[in-house]
């Protein structure tokens, strides 16, 4: 097995959550938070894909999926082209809303982003350096695998949420 290999069954197992958190669920249910300060299953699953999106893009040398097909403006959220979630206030989790069939659209076109760029990847590739703001530099596996984590934590908190509001019915 080669690491193209581990790599895309990863991305796949988070389109697995993303589907399974997101799926039938209406938007009041896409919006629900705990409390005020709490994010949403459309935050969650947004910003993931926005990071997966963003550092996938910058790694593979593309446009990002969001503003080369149109993602920002059928979304069409109050809020700027580049945003992606990080330093997001409550009130910037309160603006994002959207259907379960544009998020799972818009994280279903960036996993295919994501797997065609991962797929095409040898071995040797996962040490090339993309990042030398840190020390010690970034390497591609390494970013790929921080993509990975955030995902996977933000699909895990989607997947609990829609739980809590399913348990309240």
């Amino acid at each position: 097995m080669r690491s193209a290999d581990v790599l895309t069954d990863a991305f796949g197992r988070i389109r697995e959550v993303v589907h399974e958190a997101v799926d039938g669920l209406g938007e009041d249910d896409l919006v629900y938070r705990v409390d005020p300060g709490a994010n949403s299953i459309a935050w969650l699953v947004w910003h993931l894909t926005r990071v997966q999106d963003d550092h996938v893009a910058d790694v593979a040398g593309t446009e990002q999926v969001w503003t080369a097909h149109g993602w920002y403006e059928r979304f069409g959220l109050p809020i700027e082209e580049s945003a992606t979630g990080y330093g997001d206030r409550p009130v910037d989790v309160a603006v994002v809303r959207a259907p379960a069939e544009l998020l799972t659209g818009y994280y279903d076109a960036v996993h295919d982003h994501a797997v065609r760029f991962v797929r095409k990847l040898d071995d040797s590739d996962l040490e090339r350096i993309v990042d030398i703001r840190w020390d010690p530099p970034v390497t591609l596996g390494v970013r790929l695998v921080s993509v990975l984590s955030d995902d996977l934590q933000h699909a895990g908190q989607a997947a609990y949420l829609r739980g809590l509001i399913e348990r309240m019915r």
